[in-house]
């Protein structure tokens, strides 16, 4: 029987399959110019490394509204795709004839029905289900391997428990010169409204800056494109992007849509891993933040590295660190920490390297790491040193009544 882990976790690395769900809403008159860039779309995606199969959807209430579904063998190599400079320059001709979007991810847990009878529930037997997705990664590979669903994936191990709350972030780098003027403006905005509507709540944002660039870390309970939505209209926040702009290294006109998109959508930083030990959410806790710019096409190895070694600190009663974000895009990684006590207890354990031959393994994927391996407590303090971020503002909403 499939039973939940007690712990928070959320993660793309557990090399299940994943289910992409695409709703849009399009324009009156827009269905020809729409599926006419849908053939286009499918004939690209069909060749994209990780891809398996769409499916494309119109409702029988409102034709205007459809569904796009897709499966990829596992969650990086969709987030692989999603983020790629290719992949904004190919849905840029959705934008003429669709409304509104809203994309949702799934990983596959289970399948039933005749094309999933005993023999496909044994191909993807889950394995033991109080052992972590890391440990199991290999012994839950179906076995029957060799056969035809192979390419297929695998299911996921187990159910996680959440905690209702969505994690994302936005970066982007500022002129060289600028980081102080910069650092100034974020650390002076006005606060969002923290409710967007019954249901979703904007509870935490913390800004941090390392060098010229700037990491928003954000958690949401509700629904993330919702609260996005709101802060985008908020005075406050409007006022600051504007102050900001002339700063950018990348320029911008976000009273044009399309470079405000663009620039959103390239300034996105999704949430790859989280665990937390559950309970640990109080004042006491130091936020941190520490940047990993990782040798190209390392990213993704680099980031389940982090989220490995987070796994099991989060299980040990004497580990500083009680709940871990790791964010990563192409080879752009940065981990958020909430930790008891200093910092620097256990440096090597808050920097990612505790145990083994981690901080070997960290300096070979790491394109900052042109000292060599950090091996003793003084190389390793200084490495941390480094690598943390300048924590410009923490803002936790108010307690709901």
């Amino acid at each position: 029987m499939t039973t939940l882990s007690e712990r928070i976790s959320q993660s793309a690395f557990d090399d299940s399959r994943l289910r992409v769900v695409l709703l849009l809403d399009l324009y009156d008159g827009a269905q020809n110019q729409f599926l006419e860039v849908y053939e286009d779309l499918h004939k690209h995606v069909s060749s994209v490394p990780g891809h398996i199969r769409d499916e494309l959807c119109q409702s029988i209430e409102n034709p205007s509204q459809w569904l796009i579904t897709s499966e990829w063998e596992s969650a990086p190599r969709f987030l692989a795709w999603v983020n790629s400079e290719e992949h904004v320059a190919s849905v840029q001709p959705l934008h003429g004839c669709v409304r509104d979007t809203r994309s949702l991810r799934f990983s596959v847990l289970r399948e039933t029905g005749r094309d999933h009878g005993p023999g496909a529930a044994a191909a993807f037997s889950p394995g033991p289900s109080a052992a972590t997705p890391f440990s199991t990664a290999a012994a839950a590979v179906s076995a029957s391997a060799d056969g035809p669903d192979r390419a297929r994936g695998r299911l996921q191990v187990a159910p996680r428990r959440g905690d209702g709350v969505v994690r994302h972030a936005l970066t982007f780098t500022v002129k060289p010169g600028s980081e102080s003027v910069v650092a100034e403006l974020l650390s002076g905005y006005a606060s969002p409204e923290a409710q967007v509507d019954e249901n979703t709540r904007l509870r935490r944002t913390s800004l941090f800056m390392h060098g010229n660039r700037v990491v928003r870390a954000l958690e949401v309970e509700g629904d993330l494109l919702a609260a996005l939505r709101h802060v985008a209209q908020q005075p406050g926040v409007r006022a600051l992007e504007e102050a900001i702009n002339p700063y950018l290294e990348q320029d911008r006109d976000l009273s044009d849509p399309g470079s405000a998109r663009n620039f959103f959508t390239r300034a996105a930083l999704p949430a790859v891993h989280h665990v937390a030990a559950g309970g640990g959410d109080g004042a006491e806790l130091g936020r941190h933040a520490l940047f990993y710019p990782a040798k190209k096409g390392c990213g993704t190895e680099l980031a389940r590295l982090l989220a490995a070694q987070d796994e099991a600190a989060v299980d040990d009663a004497t580990s500083p660190i009680v709940a871990s974000t790791v964010f990563q895009r192409d080879d752009i990684v940065v981990r958020l920490l909430d930790l008891r006590g200093p910092h620097d207890a256990r440096p090597a354990l808050t920097l990612g390297v505790e145990g083994g031959h981690k901080a070997a393994v960290l300096a070979r994927l790491l394109d900052s790491a042109k000292d060599g391996v950090p091996t003793t407590h003084q190389e390793i303090s200084r490495f941390l040193e480094r690598s943390e971020m300048r924590l410009i503002t923490d803002r936790r909403s108010p307690a709901r009544a």
